[in-house]
Formats: C-alpha cells, sequence, structure tokens
C-alpha cells in the first residue's frame, strides 16, 4: 500500500496516510477541518518492461543494439526543423 502526503490548504499542516490505491482521499485536516491537498513528495517507482536492465539479459547476444545517442540527434534534428 503506497503512503500518501496532504497538505492543508488553510493551515498548511501535513499529514500522511497508508491507503490503498482506490482509497478515497482525506477531505478534512484532523488540526483545523480545513480541506486537504495531496502532496507528491516522494515516489516509489518499479520499472518493468523491455529496456531495463533486469530484461535485457534476456534478449539473445547477436542481437544488434541501437544507439541512443544518434536516436536522439536525429529526434533533435527532426523537432527543430
Amino acid at each position: 500500500m503506497p503512503i500518501y502526503e496532504f497538505r492543508c490548504r488553510a493551515c498548511g499542516a501535513t499529514v500522511e496516510e497508508l491507503l490503498p490505491i482506490a482509497a478515497p482521499s482525506p477531505k478534512k485536516c484532523q488540526v483545523c477541518g480545513g480541506p486537504l491537498k495531496k502532496v507528491y513528495g516522494r515516489v516509489g517507482v518499479k520499472f518493468e518492461g523491455w529496456g531495463f536492465r533486469s530484461t535485457d539479459r534476456l534478449l539473445p547476444n547477436d542481437r544488434p543494439r541501437k544507439d541512443f545517442k544518434k536516436l536522439r540527434e536525429k529526434a533533435e534534428e527532426i523537432a527543430g526543423g
């Protein structure tokens, strides 16, 4: 379960809540009763899928590798002109 941080719009108090993803957010500040706003401070990310180190080693060694520097330069050239 993720930990969400909320800040009161009225008094500025912050609170962290351990909530399931589909759970509704708390609506009122416990200090003053004002409205709460979700604050994105710390975000945990787990990368999954092709293109990340844990899955790259599953590809055969004879597979042609992409030159990402050239791809970026080409993208910048297209975007600029």
